[in-house]
């Protein structure tokens, strides 16, 4: 299983909190490519298991913080 930051953002409108069921059902609807349902069949999980966010499937996504954005100056 592999992410990317292009894979991951056919994710980012999905109906969190969702199961694996309901991201893989979402991905197949909205057209994501096959490499995202294909990486959502591969996670193990546990009899249901809710996952609230893009977080908890790939950890390393990176969020706002990882920015080093000064508000101040813009």
């Amino acid at each position: 299983m592999y992410w990317t930051l292009e894979l991951a953002s056919y994710l980012s409108d999905a109906p969190w909190p969702a199961n694996k069921d309901e991201l893989i059902d979402f991905s197949i609807r909205t057209g994501a490519p096959l490499e995202v349902v294909e990486n959502l069949q591969e996670i193990e999980e546990e009899e249901g298991e809710v996952y609230e966010s893009i977080l908890e499937i790939w950890p390393d996504y990176p969020t706002e913080e990882d920015y080093l954005w000064n508000d101040d100056e813009y």
